[in-house]
């Protein structure tokens, strides 16, 4: 008898060591913020280790050294760093932007209250971080004396050394956004949002004067200055019409204007050939450069990717510079202007990497491959820096030495739980939708299961948004990537589906026909995910879970309303339930264009439209200082189904916004997940 206790008590052991917490998945550090100096000897970066967010430094191939010490996991985000035009002083934003009624993010709830402030520290001498304004955005006059930056819609400037109050640079109507300085550091452009139009306006230092630059009926946005600043290129959109919606989902026509400084006067070089505008100024940035080689630079899908293109001033000699199936989300060009080096899924569609070409055309050639993804190429000086990921550790600084291929990582030395040896690798799958769509997914499963496990379907959010072969550069979904891997390690067998409306996979396949509140055409790549985790001989064809966020959760709930037979348990985070309420309430047409001959069409292409087979208990999560999502959404469907008596739980974080700012906050919602599932699934 005493022997068959030591069995057990041995057994029970064995089964906790096995039990590994949801730290050892989600405790890794992410880097992100990168800034050098203008000589490159001195780099600067934010990590985020458990939620402490800090900024690290690093002077020359020097030690890294901590410039803050903020201890606390308390949500406050670290950006926008800046270093002086000598190098010696570092700017940072400290704090998240407002909410619809002024209130800026404070997820831990702290009773002293939060604000969103620029802030100084001096890299040379060290010492604690002073606090300059209130703010963000800032930016340094090329003499270094004075600070410029954002402030509610106004741009503001302060003396370096704070001796003096932030003021007004300038007065002028509508919402006004900082621009780029001028070459010799005189003038300032900057963007006045003025609702259904926009203007482009130059403010001169010295003249105390504005000057606008070819004003018209048309949105102006993303001023560029020519190397010699005689000339200011911009990039314009159509003006609203009345009664038009914004849609996420649709296009625009856009053209670009070079205007001559001196006069204001303003001639258009290029028009792109349909509605391939919107989107591509929207979601990379910048969307416009004018480089040192005299050549202008910018993102449009018109070849049916998201693509640089290059052009002489003039509007002539137009090359696609990144030629090829694959998409770029970010560029930058080389010192003297002759090379562009870019990120993107060129010839390995489920990766990010590194590629350059000459700004005048050419054959791209590969700076970076292999299984690792790199993002966000920057120059430090002559030096190239990038963000790198890879299966089993989270986004790092890297620096890359092109001419030898090789990529040295830049980390602190942080204590973690996080223990990347327990991550499987993720297989490439494609899949078949049943209206022949191509759908791209990766497949997380430990190997070696003997019984039958679980399945679980998950979907990101956006829906702009590609999951990749390895951790995300993405904060939000370098956590998703990290949950997938432990419910793998815990096993189930995880099915992460890239559905059509997402990016990575070309225009057509995210612009495509009927979806989201057009008829939910995505949902089917849902379905053919989870048929084919049913066709695993690992897997239990009768436990099949599903989850995701935002735009995942909206997936979630239309698996559980509409596919019962499949899907018996779900997690939905912060989902979209009924999209003729989003039209309604959370801005005019959803942000997806829902007009109001479309709300019918909308309510039955969401889950709320139909309750009546949803049996599977559901977990709802929801932050109620969610600035994507309205809380009600949640509201709404937790209060519907439990009047059907489906078991509903819930798991409400007081203050949390929509993308999770604390550590604390996904290490809750990702165990409480797991327990569901497990009592559920399992």
């Amino acid at each position: 008898m005493k022997k068959m206790f030591w069995l057990f008590c041995a057994a029970m052991l064995a089964g906790l060591a096995t039990a590994q917490p949801v730290s050892e998945f989600i405790s890794h550090p992410i880097a992100s913020h990168f800034a050098a100096s203008a000589d490159g000897k001195r780099i600067a970066w934010v990590v985020n280790h458990v939620g402490k967010r800090n900024i690290y430094f690093r002077e020359n191939t020097g030690p890294i050294i901590a410039l803050t010490n903020y201890a606390l996991d308390d949500g406050q985000e670290l950006s926008d760093l800046t270093f002086s035009p000598d190098g010696t002083q570092l700017l940072f934003v400290r704090g998240g932007g407002p909410n619809r009624v002024g209130q800026m993010p404070n997820p831990a709830s702290l009773a002293e209250g939060v604000e969103q402030a620029i802030w100084a520290l001096d890299v040379v001498s060290g010492g604690k971080p002073r606090k300059v304004a209130n703010g963000n955005h800032p930016m340094f006059t090329a003499d270094g004396t004075k600070i410029i930056f954002q402030a509610g819609g106004r741009v503001d400037v302060v003396s370096a050394n704070a001796v003096e109050a932030a003021r007004p640079l300038f007065h002028a109507r509508g919402s006004n956004q900082m621009g780029p300085l001028s070459p010799d550091g005189k003038q300032l452009a900057f963007v006045s949002q003025r609702g259904d139009h926009n203007f482009i306006g130059i403010y001169h230092f010295d003249e105390h004067a504005i000057r606008w630059m070819a004003p018209e009926v048309g949105r102006d946005m993303h001023p560029v200055w020519s190397p010699d600043g005689k000339q200011l290129a911009f990039i314009r959109q159509p003006g609203q019409k009345v009664g038009e919606l914004g849609n996420l989902m649709g296009g625009l026509p856009f053209s670009i204007w070079v205007a001559e400084v001196a006069t204001g006067k303003a001639k258009k070089i290029w028009q792109s050939p349909a509605d391939d505008g919107g989107f591509a100024q929207s979601y990379p940035a910048p969307a416009l450069r004018w480089s040192k080689a005299n050549r202008l630079l910018f993102f449009s899908e018109h070849t049916g990717w998201m693509h640089v293109f290059s052009m002489a001033p003039d509007g002539t000699d137009v090359k696609d510079i990144t030629p090829g199936p694959g998409e770029v989300e970010s560029f930058v060009v080389s010192a003297d202007g002759n090379t562009v080096y870019f990120d993107g899924n060129r010839n390995d569609i489920d990766r990010r990497h590194i590629w350059k070409n000459d700004v005048r055309g050419g054959t791209p050639v590969a700076v970076t491959q292999g299984n690792a993804i790199e993002m966000y190429p920057q120059w430090g000086g002559q030096q190239l820096y990038a963000f790198q990921s890879g299966v089993q550790f989270s986004k790092t600084l890297v620096r890359i030495r092109e001419s030898e291929k090789a990529v040295d990582k830049i980390q602190p030395a942080l204590v973690s739980d996080f223990n990347g040896a327990r991550l499987v690798e993720p297989k490439q799958v494609i899949l078949k939708a049943p209206d022949g769509t191509t759908v791209h997914a990766q497949l997380f499963m430990k190997p070696g299961s003997k019984a039958k496990m679980p399945g679980i379907v998950f979907m990101h959010g956006g829906p702009t948004r590609q999951m990749l072969l390895g951790f995300h550069y993405s904060d939000y979904y370098i956590n998703t990537y990290a949950f997938n891997q432990y419910l793998a390690h815990h096993g189930y067998a995880v099915l992460s589906v890239n559905f059509r409306c997402g990016i990575g996979y070309g225009k057509d396949f995210r612009r495509a026909a009927n979806s989201g509140p057009r008829g939910a055409s995505e949902y089917q790549d849902v379905v053919a995910g989870a048929k084919y985790l049913q066709t695993l001989p690992e897997v239990n064809a009768e436990r099949i879970g599903l989850w995701g966020g935002s735009y995942g959760g909206y997936l979630t709930a239309m698996g559980l309303a509409r596919s019962p037979e499949i899907f018996k348990a779900g997690v939905d985070v912060h989902g979209v339930h009924d999209w003729a309420f989003r039209a309604r309430e959370f801005s005019p047409g959803g942000g997806w264009g829902i007009t109001s001959d479309l709300m019918e069409v909308a309510y039955q292409s969401s889950p709320i439209s139909d309750l009546s087979k949803w049996k599977a208990p559901v977990l709802l999560v929801h932050g109620d200082d969610d600035r994507n999502v309205l809380f009600q959404q949640t509201t709404d469907l937790a209060e519907k189904l439990r009047l059907r008596q489906v078991p509903v739980e819930v798991l409400i974080l007081p203050d949390e916004v929509h993308g999770f700012l604390r550590y604390e906050t996904w290490r809750q919602v990702f165990e409480s997940a797991k327990q569901f599932f497990d009592q559920h699934l399992k």
